[in-house]
């Protein structure tokens, strides 16, 4: 595959001095093991370091936006910017997707459409930047993706919360135990394996849902059981949290 670079680099609103560093960002681990004689190195180094940038990025970028709330509504602000979901839909909007190297192997096993894979190279993609133009265009790179994410969040009159926290901490102001979530049965081959989890509330049933991990199976089964608490009350943010309005 043959990466036009030109083009993504018009997708991502960077330009690099040094497209080496692109190449590299862009290479799966996967692709490099493949192709030794081609590829120098593969991704995983600059996903570690943006990481870190990205963690630096997000929390300057709230800090700024949302200066009046708590910590902790900044730290559950913070943790669904840089979760593996939002990072893969950052992602495709940059259509990294399409740009990715990777292995036939991973190719073929639906590789392009793997959350962690996208991630990880979107934080690869990140440190690049960084290292390429500095903090200030990581930073330009980023607020625009962050801006399309929290615009919907207004600090003084929403609250964030992922579902399963939100259901547990339900059930504990009204004196009540907490939930039991339990996976009923597994669906499809190793690689490819669906979890249906059912969430109980002292034996009884509040909801059932599947997922392609335990934990996402978890928190949609989490947010069916809190909509029949709160209704229209809450609104999707990311595929595991949800805003609502404060109570006044």
């Amino acid at each position: 595959m043959k990466i036009n670079i030109p083009l993504f680099e018009k997708k991502l609103g960077y330009h690099f001095k040094d497209k080496s560093l692109l190449i590299q960002a862009l290479t799966h681990s996967s692709y490099a093991y493949e192709n030794p004689q081609t590829v120098e190195s593969d991704n995983e180094t600059l996903e570690f370091l943006g990481d870190s940038v990205l963690g630096l990025v997000i929390a300057d970028f709230l800090c700024n936006t949302y200066p009046y709330i708590s910590e902790g509504e900044l730290s559950k602000l913070k943790s669904s910017a840089a979760k593996t979901s939002s990072l893969s839909s950052f992602s495709k909007k940059i259509k990294l997707d399409k740009n990715i190297l990777l292995g036939k192997g991973e190719e073929k096993s639906g590789g392009r459409k793997k959350k962690t894979i996208l991630a990880g190279a979107f934080e690869a993609v990140v440190a690049a930047i960084y290292i390429d133009g500095g903090l200030d265009a990581a930073r330009n790179f980023l607020h625009t993706l962050l801006d399309s994410l929290f615009k919907k969040i207004r600090a003084h009159s929403h609250l964030i919360n992922n579902y399963k926290s939100a259901l547990q901490e339900y059930l504990q102001k009204e004196n009540l135990p907490p939930p039991v979530y339990k996976i009923i049965t597994t669906i499809g081959p190793d690689h490819k394996k669906n979890f249906v989890v059912e969430v109980l509330f002292e034996k009884e049933s509040l909801a059932k849902a599947k997922g392609n991990s335990k934990k996402q199976a978890e928190q949609k089964a989490a947010q069916k059981a809190l909509k029949n608490f709160l209704g229209k009350k809450m609104k999707a943010f990311t595929s595991d949290t949800f805003i609502m309005k404060k109570r006044r």
